[in-house]
């Protein structure tokens, strides 16, 4: 019996397993478990059941067109062929293609990019901006052929003909797209300012419209400075640059409707102005045509001498009453100074002088009291008169008589 290598007998296993159509383009179910993705790009995992495990490699060719992440635990369905790795002896599936079981593949990639972007605060409306009310320039984001940007032209030059629409064209979908879109946003906000940017195209299916749910088309309507219209599909699709935007639209005419203000409504809206602001300056005139007519019918105004001549007799009552209190007054001043004068007339020397009173004075001070004197000085005595000087002989002080109690004291 021959004796073989290890290579050899892993070789023959595996054109065994080559040569075997059912292993070829096979569809495998199971859990995801051990899942890693390497720096080479290359994903390795494995899918299992109840009772067994299979080991699967994706190489980085076919892992780029993956459009969600795989995650342990997760039932998947795997595409591709099942061989054998030569050097370790062992089989494993080749996978060609990966969906996870029970919904598609786009729509799980749709929620768990949301669900990160929505963790970062992407969609928050704390950072939504407000359109302007009367814009200049609308930047426009689509592709240059289909009917898009003719509604968009359409509708907003119909609405407001003196608005100008700056067309930036890009790719809406396919490979490549969602890159033009987002440096197409970019070169608005970096080299084209505009009021307003619309981004979109006309409906589609999710594939078609898939390139409005990559991650750096989001993250550029998220990060313009410029608020930004959304108006992908139609009003049943929703994309994730529909919950970054500023505004989002039913359709791309709806967004030219939502970007310019309708003419004809302003028009309307100002002539319903002027008519309320006529109304209410009739109003008003009417309203002062009636209070002057009131005041025109006034006494003082239809009989002013009568006026006049009440206010002429309250007047003069006036003046007599004045003239009165005037007169009153200086009798009661001079009252009071005949008075004074008279007080002041009891209080003269001169008058004590004439009754045959003497004052007598010492070097120019009046003496009231013996004590103020000597015997020996000399005194000058003040007369009704004239003046005499005098020599102090001798001084007695004269005791203090007692005035009599009064009865009941």
């Amino acid at each position: 019996m021959a004796i073989h290598s290890v290579s050899q007998v892993n070789k023959f296993i595996k054109g065994i397993f080559d040569r075997e159509q059912l292993l070829r383009g096979i569809m495998v179910r199971g859990e995801i478990s051990n899942f890693k993705c390497y720096p080479s790009g290359h994903r390795y995992f494995t899918l299992k059941d109840a009772d067994s495990s299979l080991k699967c490699v994706m190489f980085r060719s076919r892992a780029q067109s993956l459009r969600f992440q795989p995650v342990n635990g997760q039932k998947a369905v795997a595409a591709g062929t099942i061989s054998v790795y030569e050097r370790d002896g062992a089989y494993q599936l080749y996978v060609d293609s990966l969906a996870p079981e029970g919904t598609g593949d786009l729509a799980l990639a749709f929620e768990q990019l949301k669900a990160k972007l929505t963790a970062e605060g992407l969609f928050a409306a704390e950072h939504k901006k407000e359109l302007p009310v009367f814009p200049e320039r609308i930047g426009v984001v689509t592709s240059l052929a289909g009917a898009v940007l003719r509604d968009i032209y359409h509708v907003a030059k119909h609405r407001w003909p003196a608005v100008q629409l700056v067309l930036r064209p890009v790719q809406v979908q396919g490979e490549g797209a969602a890159e033009q879109v987002a440096a197409a946003i970019r070169f608005f906000n970096e080299n084209y300012p505009v009021d307003v940017l619309i981004v979109g195209r006309g409906g589609g299916s999710m594939e078609d419209l898939w390139a409005f749910n990559e991650e750096c088309v989001v993250r550029a309507v998220y990060a313009s400075r410029i608020p930004v219209i959304s108006a992908v599909g139609h009003e049943t699709d929703f994309t994730l640059a529909d919950f970054a935007a500023d505004v989002r639209a039913a359709t791309p005419s709806n967004a030219a409707e939502l970007a310019v203000p309708d003419r004809a409504d302003l028009q309307r809206h100002v002539e319903g102005l002027m008519k309320r602001l006529a109304a209410q300056t009739h109003k008003g005139i009417e309203s002062r045509r009636l209070r002057l007519e009131a005041l025109l019918r006034r006494r003082v105004l239809q009989e002013p001498q009568s006026l006049l001549t009440e206010r002429k007799l309250r007047l003069d009552a006036l003046l007599r009453r004045l003239q009165q209190l005037a007169q009153q007054a200086m009798v009661n001043k001079r009252h009071a100074v005949s008075m004074a004068l008279e007080t002041l007339d009891g209080m003269n020397p001169a008058r004590v002088l004439q009754r045959g009173y003497v004052v007598a004075e010492k070097d120019g001070q009046l003496v009231t009291k013996v004590a103020q004197i000597q015997p020996q000085e000399q005194l000058t005595l003040v007369l009704q008169d004239g003046r005499a000087v005098v020599e102090v002989m001798d001084t007695a002080v004269e005791p203090r008589k007692s005035r009599p109690r009064k009865r009941g004291k």
